[in-house]
């Protein structure tokens, strides 16, 4: 399915363009939006069947034939992002890339055509975002919602409530993988069947508690096979009814059945079904039926948004904060974060103390280390965590922070994000970064300077905490000439000696980074 690109290129336009690239285990999609007064408006779809995960599920192994289809397609997508001159363009990769071996020659080789940097995300991720896409533009109540999308390799399962994620969960349970392993006839004969079914079955049994006990009172699904069994659900009603968004759990039962039955030529005779979609219908309309039952679902409505929507809010939020998706991704950062910080036993007290100094020296210091708002909330976050390390060991607790953070589920942040985290918190010991290290080496050369100096502010504002006591009252930030000066008020009857001394340890590092020096004092 391909659209024309719109005709009105953006040269010169302010209205910010984004375009999400999604590489599944069975299509490709392209959406291309613009900001406009705080929504996002599409621009061009394009969607292609390629089928790159096919075999990578038995074998281990991407396809030439698949990798060379799917490359072809990202070349026209790469061709439509350029006509329509769009500003980021994040591209992201899910099952089949998370499964398969060779994996990195296929990165290398969409590299090589089209330039972009694939990124491959994991299921929780994948979750998340489409959790994102769906409440950035739909309307949400209070009721607990069931977001599930089934795609080729996995199904991405999320419990909403009041537009949160309360549980999230990715199952092997994609229709092409499923279709690999078990379907090796037309029609599948009883025995394949009958071992899908229970192979699912084990699967949904893992989370169907946790669903039934959420009380879920909306179920959204979304993706392709959603798409084709809510048409075909509606073709088939006895009714005359033809809303083609819900199915009903035994309207999905029947279906489920009939599908079975059904060779390959007149399953794609069904509206709604299509050829391709025909060869994989059975085992997601199994999934579905499964789920349905296991989980005790009266049923579930069809919505066309997905993943490239989730990447296409998180684009605009990073971008403008002030927007819907800006505010839900604010909130999913920080009810991450200090989920992390409950996990790993750090002193949340401290934590926020430690925190609200790295935000008050980024401020007062603004003119001096010139770093853009994005590194205020990477200073934040690395404040928060920096001390997550201590929970594996206390003994090079700073390299275990590195490790924590950097792979870590820390959701609403890019694994190059996280990096950049980590990176701030890692450097907070005897040791200072160097560009040979290997956190500054993972970073992009652009972050480095900006990790340094972030590096600077965070260890100045655990020196302000370094009692634990809360013995500084206040800060205060006077510059003279190059010379910048720290006065610290401590609160009545305490000293702030330990804090001083500290600070005054990092005064020809914070010379070095900046090119300033650095004085304390205390009154």
């Amino acid at each position: 399915m391909t659209a024309q690109p719109s005709a009105c290129k953006l040269l010169g336009s302010p209205m910010p363009t984004f375009a999400a690239v999604d590489i599944g285990s069975n299509s490709v999609r392209l959406k291309i939006a613009r900001l406009v007064r705080g929504r996002l408006r599409a621009v061009h779809e394009d969607r292609e069947v390629t089928r790159l995960g096919e075999g990578v599920f038995r074998s281990g192994f991407l396809t030439p034939e698949s990798m060379a289809e799917t490359v072809k397609v990202l070349r026209r997508f790469h061709r439509a992002t350029q006509q329509v001159v769009t500003d980021p363009v994040r591209v992201v990769a899910t099952s089949a890339l998370r499964d398969a071996r060779n994996s990195q020659a296929f990165l290398e080789w969409v590299r090589s055509a089209t330039g972009w940097k694939v990124e491959i995300i994991s299921g929780l991720e994948e979750a998340r975002l489409i959790h994102l896409g769906l409440v950035s533009n739909l309307r949400v109540d209070h009721s607990p919602a069931l977001m599930m999308d089934l795609g080729g390799g996995s199904c991405e399962l999320t419990v909403s409530g009041r537009g949160h994620i309360r549980d999230t969960v990715s199952l092997p349970l994609g229709a092409v993988r499923l279709t690999d392993e078990f379907l090796r006839h037309d029609p599948p004969r009883k025995g394949e069947l009958k071992r899908l079914q229970g192979f699912v079955a084990r699967e949904v049994n893992r989370i169907s508690a946790r669903v039934v006990a959420a009380r879920v009172k909306n179920v959204i699904a979304t993706s392709g096979t959603a798409a084709a069994l809510a048409v075909a659900a509606s073709r088939l009603r006895k009714n005359g009814s033809r809303q083609r968004a819900v199915v009903s759990r035994p309207e999905m039962t029947r279906l489920a059945k009939q599908l079975a039955r059904l060779p390959l030529d007149e399953r794609r005779q069904i509206e709604g079904i299509g050829p391709r979609r025909a060869e994989i219908i059975v085992a997601g309309a199994i999934v579905y039926h499964e789920l349905l039952d296991r989980c005790r679902l009266k049923g579930f409505r069809y919505s066309a948004l997905g993943l490239r929507d989730g990447l296409l809010a998180q684009m605009a939020a990073e971008h403008d904060r002030s927007t819907r998706s800006g505010k839900q991704v604010e909130s999913e950062r920080w009810e991450s974060i200090t989920r992390a910080v409950a996990h790993y036993h750090v002193d949340m007290k401290h934590a926020l103390d430690v925190r609200e100094s790295a935000m008050f020296l980024f401020s007062a210091l603004r003119s001096v280390h010139g770093l853009t708002p994005e590194f205020r909330e990477w200073l934040a976050a690395a404040a928060m965590l920096y001390e997550v390390g201590d929970y594996l060991n206390r003994n090079a607790h700073h390299r275990h922070t590195y490790y924590i953070i950097s792979n870590s589920e820390i959701l609403g942040y890019t694994p190059q994000q996280r990096r950049i985290i980590a990176a701030i918190a890692r450097y907070l010991g005897k040791s200072r970064p160097t560009l040979e290290d290997g956190p500054m080496k993972a970073l992009d050369p652009a972050d480095r300077a900006g990790v340094q100096k972030a590096i600077l502010l965070l260890r100045l504002a655990r020196s302000l905490n370094l009692g634990r006591s809360r013995a500084v009252q206040k800060v205060r930030v006077s510059q003279r000439g190059a010379e910048i000066h720290l006065t610290l008020v401590p609160r009545r009857r305490m000293g702030v000696d330990l804090e001083l001394w500290a600070i005054e340890k990092d005064c020809p590092y914070f010379r070095e980074v900046f090119g300033r020096e650095l004085s304390t004092a205390a009154v």
